[in-house]
């Protein structure tokens, strides 16, 4: 697969393929118009206890990925990561997260990417 992670505050461009937003709370401050998604995926969103737990603390990442992964792997997350992988062409999984390789985002792509 050809997953990308973007943030939602960059603008599209042609290539990103299928624009997905993998966060549970809508980014402040974007339109729908201006976010121009495909789907918005709040089943791969970590749980909101996972996400407060974790705080895009670096040190917590590790354990993070884990559990998220974890996460993953039961109903309705799995249902939905099916559907992610049997997109055809460009994946772009978007997020909020200032720092996209301690996102949500980033477990995502890499375990789409196998």
């Amino acid at each position: 697969m050809d997953v990308r992670v973007k943030r939602i505050y960059d603008d599209p461009v042609p290539d990103d393929g299928r624009r997905v937003l993998v966060d549970r709370v809508w980014p402040r401050g974007v339109s729908k118009e201006r976010a121009a998604l495909d789907l918005w995926c709040k089943d791969v969103a970590p749980s909101t206890e996972l996400r407060k737990w974790y705080g895009h603390d670096p040190d917590k990442q590790k354990e993070f990925a884990a559990r998220y992964r974890a996460e993953l792997a039961a109903q309705p997350a799995a249902g939905a990561l099916a559907d992610l992988r049997a997109t055809h062409g460009p994946l772009t999984l978007l997020t909020a997260t200032h720092e996209l390789g301690l996102s949500q985002a980033q477990v995502l792509a890499d375990t789409l990417n196998g």
